[in-house]
């Protein structure tokens, strides 16, 4: 498991009061499309450390949070600025994809 990964209990501190902008990813261990984001995910966690706080939610120990967000298809990646989602990429998408989402709506 990756240190990334967020329950429901910290999702208010790590993503709703954050200083720092949010991307979250959500996920399942069954969703193969999932999986194949996953390295993309961690690599952009480490090109973004400590200007983007990038975290992950699996939805099945998470059901509520994917209910409250709207998580109607994974992968499902959530976008937060100041509390507020702003964002939000369904299906298997691309890094460049990803990355241009982070600089227009978290880094401007």
């Amino acid at each position: 498991m990756s240190d990334l990964n967020l329950d429901e209990k910290d999702f208010t501190e790590e993503v709703l009061i954050s200083d720092l902008p949010v991307l979250i990813d959500f996920w399942a261990e069954w969703c193969m499309p999932c999986q194949q984001i996953a390295p993309v995910i961690e690599e952009l966690a480490e090109e973004y450390k400590g200007k983007v706080k990038i975290r992950k939610v699996n939805i099945d120990e998470a059901k509520e949070l994917a209910t409250v967000h709207e998580v109607m298809s994974i992968p499902n990646l959530i976008f937060f600025r100041d509390g507020k989602k702003v964002e939000q990429l369904a299906g298997s998408v691309s890094k460049e994809t990803i990355k241009k989402a982070i600089e227009d709506k978290l880094l401007k």
